[in-house]
């Protein structure tokens, strides 16, 4: 395959062989040098406050730096990768130079998503891209098609979830290098896995980001994020920089599709959103095989992800359905602090309501925050919700970081898990998930200082007097051990739960590729229909025109009758009966032409 390679508004970019440009945009700076090889040359400042400078003889790794007039040095905002953490030296990178294995490579249908998502430092005892495709065949025989990677911009320390990311360029030094990655991706491809990677582009994180110094224009001290200044998309210079790094990512690692986090804080005041602009551009710009692109958003909102009379996808293709993992988690624990009140009344009628429609919330007030939520979803297609029963953050928001089994019990789970891995939405299954882990993912930095503290403290401010974390201790997010507890432990593989659950993850995602896959490439919208509810019972079907699809499941204390539920039994577990008792569930699946 041709080496790829995307030439950036920002940064180094090779002009020729040995010849890069070096380009910052620094208005908040007199004078600009660079530093390469030990040597500092001044770069030419333009009218607009850019700084260019054309320099030969570069090497590829080179390491350079940018130095403000008072002495300061500071890595390259564009930077495509570290010598070592994000303060330190950036390196210039030919991504030609990588030699990509699978030319045959055109992508998989979206309606086949079956996503698992993965956090590369604690997916192995190592960390690191190249040890994570060791365990590729493995998650491809059981079954998974897309590997959802989450966000590997470097960020400050060596520890972290990733969302603190402060060089949006740069694969996170810790994981690997650029060629790490793009290996990563090119063995998954030869596995039949699809990648897609989680990108941040609502802020930056608290250590490294030197762009309020550089341009403070960047930034709208104005109008704030949860996570301080909001990014100034109206800026030709910034916007370019944010709009460039997914078309980035997608074109050089070869990827399949990105996750864009946190849509909701991502304020701009332009004639043409910047996430309408950054959909159109890579749908214009990528057109050799699917692109999928989904979003989180706790809006419920649906204007992002219109169809084509054809079923083709013009912006967004899915959006993460918090609404699913919240019922479903009030359903199955009883929980109702903090967000979850929202599910508390009637969790049932809210989990047969999501199935069927997509939100639960459409337009009705939210009890926690006391304004309306969402509008009427129920005419987009199953496949435009991303459903999951735990992810990153569900599991690691929690105090102690544990995870659904730990909290349902293991009877409960299976019912939920089969649940998202039967419906015509598209499932998410968090690492460990297959085959029942119970390690904690807990919530770790690798700050240090007065940060490392402020972190420590507002982590436990977070869940002091919480009415489920109230006697507990928080674990301090800075100490090496918080991240080590937050490892996959691959010896439970080898363990007898480990084997039983295997087996079901197979069978699940065996059936639905056989079965439910074939229904959803033409599945439109008002498919659902609810079709009965009751304490802890739940039963929907969905009419498409390949067929009918019913679920019903009971994890409620008395057995429930089951209504009418048309066709052969596809999955029933712990097995078929007129009625299903406490912790069971039952799919059938009746053909177009027997419905």
């Amino acid at each position: 395959m041709e080496s790829k390679s995307f030439h950036k508004s920002w940064g180094a970019e090779y002009e020729a062989a040995g010849t890069v440009r070096f380009r910052l945009w620094a208005p908040g700076q007199q004078t600009i040098a660079l530093r390469i090889n030990g040597a500092d040359r001044t770069m030419n400042a333009g009218d607009d406050g850019w700084f260019e400078l054309l320099t030969t003889d570069v090497a590829p790794g080179a390491e350079y730096n940018f130095v403000l007039a008072d002495g300061m040095v500071v890595p390259d905002p564009a930077s495509r990768a570290q010598k070592t953490d994000v303060n330190g030296p950036s390196l210039v990178i030919d991504p030609t130079r990588y030699a990509w294995q699978n030319s045959a490579w055109q992508g998989r249908a979206w309606e086949e998503s079956v996503v698992y998502e993965m956090h590369i430092g604690t997916f192995t005892p190592q960390g690191t891209f190249q040890a994570a495709i060791e365990q590729l065949p493995r998650l491809a025989e059981l079954g998974i098609t897309m590997i959802e990677v989450l966000p590997v911009a470097q960020f400050g320390g060596n520890r972290g979830w990733g969302y603190d990311g402060v060089l949006l360029y740069a694969p996170h030094s810790a994981y690997g290098t650029p060629e790490d990655f793009k290996a990563f991706v090119d063995a998954a491809h030869s596995h039949g896995l699809s990648v897609v990677l989680d990108i941040v582009l609502n802020h930056f994180g608290p250590e490294g980001n030197y762009l309020p110094l550089l341009a403070p224009a960047f930034f709208h001290q104005e109008r704030m994020t949860p996570w301080g200044a909001a990014i100034a998309y109206d800026i030709d210079a910034a916007r370019r920089y944010i709009v460039e790094a997914p078309l980035y990512w997608l074109k050089e690692f070869n990827l399949d599709g990105l996750r864009f986090d946190a849509i909701d804080q991502i304020e701009d005041i332009s004639e043409k959103h910047v996430l309408i602009e950054i959909a159109e551009r890579i749908r214009a710009g990528i057109t050799d095989r699917p692109v999928h692109l989904t979003t989180e958003d706790s809006r419920n909102v649906i204007f992002l992800h219109p169809r084509e009379q054809d079923g083709s996808v013009p912006l967004f293709t899915g959006e993460w359905n918090d609404d699913f993992h919240n019922a479903v988690h009030v359903l199955a624990t009883g929980e109702t602090h903090a967000y979850y009140q929202d599910f508390a009344s009637e969790p049932e009628k809210r989990v047969a309501r999501i199935l069927a429609e997509g939100f639960a919330y459409q337009g009705e007030v939210s009890p926690q925050t006391g304004k309306p939520r969402g509008v009427k979803s129920s005419s987009q297609p199953p496949v435009a919700f991303v459903d999951f029963i735990q992810n990153h953050d569900q599991v690691g928001n929690r105090a102690q970081g544990e995870r659904l089994i730990e909290l349902a019990g293991v009877e409960r789970t299976k019912v939920m898990f089969a649940t998202l891995l039967l419906s015509p939405h598209i499932p998410l299954l968090f690492m460990g998930e297959e085959y029942g882990e119970t390690n904690p993912f807990l919530f770790f930095t690798d700050f240090h200082g007065d940060l490392a503290k402020a972190v420590r403290e507002g982590r436990a401010r977070e869940f002091a007097g919480h009415a489920d974390h109230a006697d507990e201790s928080v674990p301090d997010p800075n100490a090496k051990t918080t991240f080590a507890a937050s490892k996959l432990d691959w010896r439970k593989l080898e363990s007898e739960p480990g084997k039983a659950w295997l087996a079901l993850t197979r069978e699940l995602l065996a059936l639905r590729q056989q079965h439910i896959v074939p229904l959803l490439a033409c599945a439109g919208g008002n498919a659902g229909k609810v079709l009965k509810t009751a304490a802890g019972f739940v039963a929907v079907s969905w009419t498409f025109p390949a067929g009918t699809l019913s679920l019903a499941f009971n994890i409620g204390a008395a057995a429930q009758p089951l209504p009418d539920l048309p066709g052969e039994t596809l999955f029933a577990w712990p097995q078929a009966s007129a009625e299903l008792p406490q912790n069971s569930i039952i799919v059938r699946l009746a053909s177009g032409d027997a419905k």
